[in-house]
């Protein structure tokens, strides 16, 4: 079974002690936690009420009525209880200690850095109409997906007319490749998506030619992993 991330104890038993931990402290430590208008009173009677109740749902003389009873109650108390953590335990300016007094966790206020992706990413390519192609990004076999690295794939790419680039291609190396891409590097164009699947609309033109791809997995602050190999496919 999986373990419960919930702070909240699961026992009545506890909740009514974690609650009457936090009536102590929160009185002792109202200024010092900016806390001066809590409603204390409140917490008092919501915790002896759940108190009374508990007592009745224990004894020899339960009904179904005393039973519900008690569920109201407790669902009063830990609900104002959740609301009371939301609102007023806020670090600054409680303490760590003060998080364990309260019976809580610290929170923890260190990021764990993001790593730079290490796998490689390639893609299936279907064609799902005339000048479109359809790439399906996964990792490539033996890669290990980290959710965090692995934030998106840049889809790197580029066009090869056929036959080779004309003079005149040639020299506008930010449309077509001048001969067939070996790396990654060769290719001019990229774009990021975090999609599985990415759509690539060509003008009619372009139809014929053959179009090279390379994907590498990107994190969210735009480090790049390493280059996954080259695959082409012709424009339909």
């Amino acid at each position: 079974m999986a373990k419960s991330n919930d702070w909240m104890p699961s026992r009545r038993a506890d909740q009514l002690a974690m609650a009457q931990e936090w009536l102590t402290l929160i009185d002792r430590n109202a200024t010092r936690w900016n806390m001066q208008q809590y409603p204390l009173d409140t917490l008092e009677s919501l915790i002896e009420t759940a108190q009374d109740c508990l007592a009745e749902a224990q004894s020899s003389h339960r009904t179904p009525v005393i039973t519900a009873q008690c569920k109201t109650a407790f669902e009063a108390l830990t609900a104002f209880m959740r609301d009371t953590k939301d609102r007023y335990f806020k670090k600054p300016p409680l303490t760590d200690a003060d998080f364990i007094s309260l019976w809580l966790k610290p929170k923890d206020t260190v990021k764990t850095p993001v790593a730079v992706p290490t796998g490689q990413a390639e893609a299936d390519i279907t064609y799902p109409g005339p000048h479109l192609l359809m790439l399906h990004m996964k990792p490539l076999s033996g890669t290990i997906i980290d959710p965090r690295a692995d934030h998106g794939y840049r889809i790197y790419y580029g066009l090869l007319p056929q036959g080779g680039a004309t003079t005149a291609e040639a020299t506008s190396p930010k449309r077509y490749l001048q001969k067939s891409a070996v790396s990654g590097e060769d290719l001019p164009h990229s774009q990021f998506t975090r999609r599985k699947k990415e759509l690539f609309e060509f003008p009619s033109e372009d139809s014929g030619k053959t179009a090279y791809f390379s994907i590498r997995f990107e994190n969210s602050k735009g480090q790049s992993g390493p280059w996954g190999p080259v695959f082409s496919a012709i424009i339909p």
